[in-house]
C-alpha cells in the first residue's frame, strides 16, 4: 500500500512540475529568417502579395509532390487565399490568407524603402493566431537589392499543451520558413530585372478575329528603318491579297513577335479582315486558329530532304495549309483566326523602339503576379492603334500609340490596377520641343531592355 501511495505522490509531483514548467513557458512563439535577394523591392512585393507562385517556392511540394492547391478569394492583395490538401501527415491540410499588405501596391515605387505583408495561417500546428510576416527592406548602393525577413508568430494562450509546442517551433515552422525562403530566391531569379512601376496593365478578353498575315524578319542592325520597310512591304502584299479575295481590311496592322533574338527580329505582319470564310483556288475555306507543330517524330518520313521539299511545296499551294494549320492564300500570304482568350495589355506612345521594352515589362509583370503564358505557342503582339503624325519637314508632331498584348493561359479577370480603377497615362499629343526629349532616331535598333 505504501508503494502505491509513493507512486501516486511521485506522479503528482511530476504533474506539478510539468504544469509549473508549462506556466512559466512563453505564451507565444516567434522564429524568423532573413535573406538578401538581387531583385527590386516592387518585384518581391508583387510575388508575395499573391499566391500564384507559392506552389513553386513553398516547401510543401518538396515534402509531398502530389499535394493539391486551390486558389480562392481575391487574386492579389488582402483577401487572396490558397488552401492545400495532402495525404502526407507531415504536410496535412491548411490554408493561407493575405491579411494585410503595407503600403498599397501602387505606392511601392523606386522611392519606397520598405514594405510588409502578413499571411494568416490555418493548419495543424499548435497554437492560435498563427501568421507569417514578410518584411521587405530596400538595400544596395542603388537600391537594387531587397532584404526579405520571413517570420512566424503564434500565440499559445493558457493551453499548457500548446505551450510545450514552443519547444518545437524550430522544427516544422522553422524548416518551412527556411526552405521556402531559399526556394523563393530561386523563383525570383527567373524573373527579368525590368522596372514596370510606370506600367498600367489590364487583362482583356480577346475574341477570335480573321486575319491575313505575312511572315518576315530583319537583322537587328537594320533598326527602325529596316522594320518600317519590311512592315510596309508586308502590308502591301496583304492589301493586294485582300482585294483579290474580295474581302475588306477592317483595322490597323498587327505585328506578332515570333523571335526577338540578338541578331535577328522575326515577326508576322497581320491585318484583320471582315470574313472568316475565304474562297481560295475555287474552294470555300473556313479559317481556324493556328496549331503548334507536332513534336511526334514517329510519323516523320525516312528522307528528311524529301520531307522538307514536300512540305515546302505543300505550303505554297493556294488552298492548302502550312505546318501551323494556317490557310495558304499565295506564296507569302496566310490566313487564320487570331487572338481569343485573355491577354495582358500595356500601352506605349512613341516610336516602335519602346514596344520591345513594354513587352518585357508585361512578361515580368505576369511572372510576379502568377499569370501563366507561353510566348512560343501564343506569341505576344502589338497593334498600331494610332499612327505617328509628321509635318512637311518630316518632324514628328504626334507620337504613335501602340497596344502591346501578351496572351495568357491562366489569369484572373482583372489586374490590381484595373480593380483600383487606374488608367494608362494620356499620351502627349505633340512631339517634344527640345531635341533632348525627342524620340529615338529612326535608325536606332529596337531593344527589349532585357
Amino acid at each position: 500500500m505504501m508503494r502505491v501511495l509513493e507512486f501516486i505522490a511521485a506522479l503528482f509531483i511530476v504533474l506539478a512540475v510539468g504544469v509549473l514548467a508549462a506556466v512559466v513557458m512563453p505564451g507565444s512563439g516567434h522564429v524568423e529568417r532573413s535573406l538578401v535577394v538581387g531583385k527590386d523591392l516592387r518585384q518581391v512585393y508583387d510575388v508575395l502579395d499573391n499566391f500564384g507562385r507559392l506552389p513553386e517556392y513553398a516547401v510543401l511540394r518538396s515534402l509531398d509532390p502530389k499535394i493539391q492547391f486551390k486558389f480562392s478569394g481575391k487574386a492579389f492583395g488582402p483577401g487572396a487565399e490558397v488552401s492545400w490538401t495532402s495525404t502526407d501527415p507531415k504536410v496535412g491540410n491548411g490554408q493561407l490568407t493575405i491579411a494585410s499588405a503595407t503600403p498599397d501596391f501602387n505606392k511601392v515605387d523606386s522611392t519606397a524603402k520598405d514594405a510588409s505583408i502578413v499571411w494568416n495561417l490555418d493548419n495543424n500546428w499548435r497554437g492560435y493566431d498563427k501568421h507569417f510576416t514578410l518584411d521587405l527592406a530596400r538595400q544596395g548602393s542603388r537600391g537594387q537589392l531587397t532584404n526579405v525577413t520571413w517570420s512566424y508568430d503564434v500565440t499559445y494562450g493558457w493551453n499548457l499543451v500548446n505551450r510545450f509546442a514552443n519547444l518545437y517551433i524550430h522544427g516544422d515552422p522553422d524548416a518551412f520558413v527556411q526552405f521556402s525562403l531559399n526556394n523563393l530566391q530561386n523563383v525570383l531569379a527567373t524573373i527579368p530585372n525590368v522596372d514596370y512601376t510606370q506600367l498600367i496593365p489590364s487583362i482583356q478578353q480577346t475574341t477570335q478575329t480573321p486575319v491575313l498575315l505575312v511572315s518576315s524578319s530583319i537583322a537587328r542592325k537594320e533598326g527602325l528603318d529596316g522594320l518600317d520597310d519590311a512592315v510596309n512591304k508586308a502590308i502591301a502584299e496583304i492589301q493586294a491579297a485582300a482585294k483579290k479575295l474580295g474581302v475588306n481590311v477592317t483595322g490597323p496592322r498587327i505585328l506578332f513577335t515570333t523571335n526577338y533574338g540578338d541578331q535577328t527580329f522575326s515577326f508576322d505582319v497581320a491585318m484583320p479582315i471582315d470574313s472568316s470564310v475565304l474562297t481560295v483556288n475555287g474552294q470555300n475555306e473556313q479559317l481556324t486558329a493556328p496549331t503548334p507543330p507536332s513534336l511526334d517524330s514517329s510519323s516523320a518520313p525516312a528522307s528528311a530532304g524529301s520531307a522538307a521539299a514536300t512540305a515546302s511545296a505543300a505550303e505554297v499551294t493556294p488552298g492548302s495549309h502550312d505546318h501551323l494549320g494556317r490557310l495558304v492564300v499565295n506564296n507569302d500570304v496566310r490566313a487564320e483566326l487570331a487572338f481569343g482568350g485573355p491577354a495582358l495589355k500595356g500601352e506605349w506612345s512613341g516610336t516602335f523602339a519602346g514596344v520591345p521594352q513594354t513587352r518585357s515589362m508585361l512578361k515580368a509583370y505576369a511572372q510576379t503576379h502568377g499569370y501563366k503564358f507561353d510566348d512560343v505557342v501564343n506569341p505576344s503582339y502589338d497593334i498600331l492603334a494610332t499612327p505617328e503624325v509628321r509635318d512637311s519637314t518630316g518632324a514628328i508632331t504626334a507620337y504613335a500609340k501602340y497596344e502591346v498584348y501578351l496572351p495568357l493561359t491562366q489569369a484572373p479577370q482583372q489586374t490590381p490596377e484595373q480593380e483600383a480603377g487606374m488608367q494608362p497615362p494620356t499620351p502627349d499629343a505633340t512631339a517634344p520641343a527640345s531635341s533632348s526629349s525627342a524620340p529615338a532616331a529612326a535608325s536606332s535598333a529596337p531593344s527589349d531592355g532585357s
